[in-house]
């Protein structure tokens, strides 16, 4: 079998380091390169088209873990990336789903948890680290914690039936800037349509 391309991004040597030589081990995955910086990222994901980047958030002066995995989604949205951190806040995790990336791994999971993330990304597979799942569920079960306090406000404002252009003089924001909270709060609550959210916010009202 062909072997599974993964490009490592992390700014420090020592943990790409180990991190190669722990994915050196199995015969079905295989590094092709590594990168200190979301640009090097960029550059090395264009040129050799891995199956998957496992990616680190904080990586020192430039681009950050999360600006790195909007690039690379716009770059490639077949190329799946994993996020292989020390960060595990709430924001963190939800900012990093949000900008795509495939799966979210702490640096102090299990190498068989490692590995089973790898494989499991290059077939669609979400895959998160036991503490990370476990705050995913709890903010889904609190989806006020999900939404930014703009879209929270913006969602309250739907229940008054307020149109787009009347939402953004309300809000002193465009009304494409409007589009562009409503799809995301869409998207957030599992919901398609303006009624959809309407309805949501109202049940989430009449449950306080």
């Amino acid at each position: 079998m062909k072997p599974i391309t993964v490009l490592l991004v992390d700014d420090h040597l020592v943990v790409r380091s180990g991190l190669k030589a722990l994915l050196g081990t199995q015969p079905d995955i295989e590094v092709a390169a590594e990168a200190a910086s979301g640009e090097d990222a960029l550059a090395l994901a264009e040129q050799l088209s891995p199956a998957v980047v496992v990616m680190d958030l904080a990586m020192g002066p430039g681009m950050d873990g999360i600006e790195a995995i909007k690039q690379l989604r716009r770059q490639n949205a077949r190329q799946a990336v994993l996020v292989f951190t020390t960060y595990d806040s709430d924001a963190d995790i939800v900012r990093a789903v949000d900008a795509g990336a495939m799966g979210y791994l702490l640096k102090d999971a299990a190498p068989e948890e490692i590995f089973a993330a790898i494989r499991g990304a290059v077939q669609g597979k979400s895959v998160m680290s036991a503490p990370v799942a476990s705050r995913l569920f709890q903010q889904l079960r609190n989806p006020d914690e999900i939404l930014t306090p703009r879209e929270a406000e913006l969602l309250s404002l739907l229940i008054e039936g307020l149109s787009n252009r009347e939402l953004g003089r309300r809000l002193f924001i465009s009304e494409a800037t409007v589009k562009t909270h409503l799809a995301h709060i869409y998207a957030k609550l599992g919901v398609e349509t303006r009624a959809a959210a309407i309805a949501t916010a109202i049940r989430r009202e009449g449950m306080r």
